[in-house]
């Protein structure tokens, strides 16, 4: 396998951008869920599960700064004050940008994804607005994704096709969990588990209609399982051609 697609996203739930080349940290992706997007009444992060609007901006870091473009092609920028109130107004909520500091971000999700119903709320880890503290970098190979679009689900990197097994399949990242994997000169990461899926991902997106079918596929076809979570062992430069070896 190798690196085909490199993916960050500046802020929870919000679109992110396509990269060449990126810095891998302890946290993940360099810059990677490094902001969220608090409801200030009830001291949530938002995510695309309870406000799906989020999902129809893309954001992406500029000068080390985070920069909103709105689906109607507003783009926000400047201090998180003035983001914020930018932000409120696109969402007619009251919000606050934030960055991630040493107390996670609350997030909830619906159980029932039908009526969107029986909602439950959980914290995620500090320093990064990830949904589990086992996921760090997400990965999925192309074989996986098939016709499904990656910004459906906010993964990382996109690993290309191979037959290393020479049974005439392409290889999934599924084989992957449990293991411990270099890429490129110096990353090293440690694959914890497969990533169960929710209703973000049957949102509509710009391009992307909302289409409830996509989930009931993932959990029909793969049992609610697509892509992998990993915790980084060693940073470094990933770079897009960069080959995947299990150590």
């Amino acid at each position: 396998m190798n690196v085909v697609e490199i993916w960050r996203y500046p802020i929870k739930s919000i679109g992110g951008e396509r990269l060449d080349a990126a810095n891998v940290t302890p946290l993940g992706i360099d810059g990677d869920r490094r902001w969220g997007v608090r409801d200030v009444s009830t001291g949530n992060i938002l995510t695309g599960r309870r406000t799906p609007k989020l999902l129809m901006a893309t954001a992406a870091i500029v000068g080390g700064q985070p920069v909103v473009t709105t689906a109607e092609g507003d783009v926000i920028s400047g201090s998180l004050a003035e983001m914020s109130s930018a932000l409120s107004d696109w969402l007619a909520l009251q919000v606050e940008l934030m960055a991630a500091g040493d107390e996670g971000g609350t997030f909830e999700n619906p159980m029932d994804v039908e009526l969107e119903a029986d909602w439950v709320s959980w914290t995620g880890p500090a320093h990064a607005f990830h949904d589990s503290s086992r996921t760090r970098v997400s990965l999925v190979s192309s074989a996986t994704l098939g016709d499904r679009d990656v910004r459906r689900f906010r993964i990382n990197v996109v690993l290309g096709d191979d037959d290393e097994h020479g049974d005439g399949k392409p290889d999934s990242e599924d084989t992957l969990v449990g293991k411990r994997i270099h890429i490129g000169a110096s990353v090293q990461l440690d694959v914890t588990k497969q990533i169960d899926r929710c209703i973000m991902v049957t949102r509509a997106q710009p391009c992307l209609a909302a289409d409830l079918d996509v989930l009931k596929r993932v959990i029909r076809e793969r049992s609610n399982m697509l892509g992998i979570g990993s915790l980084v062992e060693t940073g470094g430069r990933l770079a897009v051609g960069d080959e995947v070896v299990i150590s």
